[in-house]
């Protein structure tokens, strides 16, 4: 299996999808969105993720963002495909389009493993922060019959958790900005 480069991951959040989602953030983005939220996961740094040593413990699925999943691809692939030989959900943030994804190579096989595509590079001047979309030119895209729109729009936009070494995380689509280390 390809190892993902990850920036960090979330391993029992709400607010990253339906339902209690294992997230997954991948370390690298050529995408340049302007006023993007999460640019620490862009250039160089993260870890490599031994996928044979993954315990998703007990979700309901997961959830893959970044930075930029389709810029691991073979690794994107590996992780959904796992995640489906464990039943559980799956989910992944894109800044490219669906149509995009579909015409690179290994985009129909990761599409296919995919239950929700939330597509489209964010735009700072169509901010909307809400219903898993950081702005409103973004797509959501069922891609099977396990989630409903509302299932999706019902996700918190954000979540505060004290991890178990008295660290603060906040994540989601709209998490507050505090001064610091903060993983998104």
């Amino acid at each position: 299996m390809t190892a993902p480069r990850v920036h960090a991951i979330e391993p029992r959040s709400r607010a990253n999808g339906p339902g209690t989602r294992f997230v997954i953030w991948f370390q690298g983005c050529t995408l340049g969105c302007a006023g993007c939220f999460n640019p620490s996961t862009h250039a160089g740094g993260g870890r490599e993720l031994a996928l044979e040593t993954l315990d998703f413990g007990d979700v309901d699925g997961i959830s893959l963002s970044g930075g930029e999943p389709m810029q691991q691809p073979e690794a994107a692939l590996a992780l959904l495909q796992l995640a489906r030989t464990r039943g559980l959900s799956t989910l992944m943030f894109s800044g490219y389009t669906r149509a995009e994804i579909e015409a690179m190579p290994l985009g129909p096989d990761v599409l296919a493993h995919l239950d929700v595509l939330v597509d489209g590079r964010y735009v700072a001047g169509e901010r909307l922060a809400t219903g898993l979309r950081g702005s409103a030119n973004q797509r959501i895209h069922l891609l099977t019959a396990r989630y409903t729109l509302a299932d999706v729009e019902a996700t918190p936009v954000a979540e505060v958790r004290i991890g178990p070494t008295g660290e603060l995380v906040l994540t989601g689509v709209d998490p507050l900005k505090l001064r610091g280390s903060i993983k998104k």
